[in-house]
C-alpha cells in the first residue's frame, strides 16, 4: 500500500524534472552560444577600437557587445561605400588583384560564391526536402533539393526525360557537413516539408518531426492543406429535388 503513493510520487518529480529540464536547456544553450558569439567578435574588434572611444574607458567595468555593434556598423558602411560607383570600382580593383595570387583567388572566390549563394534572396538556395534510396535499397536518407541547373555533369549523364538533379544529404546532428549526390529526378521522392522542418528533423535525429498535414482534393483537383473530416450529416438539396420531381402528379 505504502509502494503505490511513493512510485507515483517519484514519477511525477521525474516528469517535473524533464519538463524543466526541456524548457531551460534550449534557453541556456542559446544563450551560451550567443554570449560566446559576442565575446568573440568583442575579443576581434575592441584592440582596434581607440580608448577614448570606447566606454570600456569610463566605466569600471567591460560593455559586452559594443564591438559587436561597431562591427555592424563597420560592415554595414562598408556594403553601403560598395554600392556606390566609387565603391564598385575600388572592391573591382581589389578581386583583380587577388584574382592574380595563385593559392588566394581560389579561396576568396569560393568563399564570395558561398556567400553570395546563402546571403541572396533570388531561390538559388535548396528549394525542398526529399528521400532517396541510400546507403542500400530500402533505406532512405532526407536530403535537401538544390535548383535543376544545366552543368557539365548534366550533358555529360543526363538521360532523356530523367536528369540528374544535384541533392545535399547532410549528417546528424550537424547539418553544415554531408555528402553532394546527382541522383535522377525519378529516384528522388519530395515531400512537402519545408527546408527548416527538414532542419530540425536532422538535427534532433528524427525526435523532432514536422506535423503531417493531411491533404484534401476537391472536386476540381485543387488540393486543400488541413485535416480529414467526416462531412456534416442533413438533406442532400439535389436529392430532395430529384425526389420532388420523381414523384407522380396526383
Amino acid at each position: 500500500m505504502s509502494d503505490a503513493p511513493r512510485t507515483s510520487g517519484m514519477t511525477r518529480l521525474r516528469n517535473y524534472f524533464l519538463t524543466g529540464f526541456i524548457v531551460c536547456a534550449p534557453l541556456a544553450i542559446t544563450a551560451y552560444i550567443a554570449w560566446s558569439f559576442i565575446g568573440w567578435v568583442d575579443s576581434w574588434v575592441k584592440p582596434y577600437i581607440p580608448a577614448r572611444y570606447s566606454p570600456d574607458t569610463y566605466l569600471p567595468f567591460p560593455v559586452p557587445g559594443f564591438g559587436l555593434i561597431v562591427a555592424l556598423i563597420l560592415i554595414t558602411l562598408i556594403g553601403f561605400l560598395a554600392a556606390n560607383i566609387v565603391g564598385r570600382a575600388i572592391v573591382g580593383f581589389g578581386e583583380r588583384l587577388l584574382g592574380r595570387m595563385p593559392l588566394v583567388r581560389g579561396i576568396y572566390g569560393s568563399l564570395k560564391q558561398i556567400f553570395e549563394t546563402v546571403l541572396s534572396n533570388k531561390g538559388d538556395m535548396f528549394r525542398q526536402v526529399g528521400l532517396v534510396e541510400y546507403p542500400r535499397k530500402g533505406v532512405w536518407s532526407l536530403v535537401f533539393v538544390a535548383s535543376e541547373k544545366e552543368t557539365e555533369i548534366n550533358q555529360k549523364l543526363d538521360q532523356e526525360g530523367d536528369p540528374l538533379i544535384a541533392v545535399f544529404m547532410p549528417c546528424t546532428p550537424n547539418p553544415t557537413t554531408g555528402f553532394l549526390m546527382y541522383v535522377l529526378k525519378s529516384d528522388i521522392v519530395l515531400l512537402d516539408m519545408t527546408i527548416e522542418d527538414g532542419a530540425k528533423l536532422i538535427v534532433s535525429a528524427g525526435l523532432v518531426a514536422p506535423e503531417v498535414k493531411t491533404k484534401i482534393v476537391t472536386l476540381n483537383g485543387e488540393p486543400i492543406n488541413g485535416t480529414m473530416a467526416n462531412p456534416r450529416l442533413g438533406p442532400h438539396p439535389a436529392r430532395k429535388s430529384r425526389a420532388a420531381s420523381s414523384r407522380p402528379n396526383k
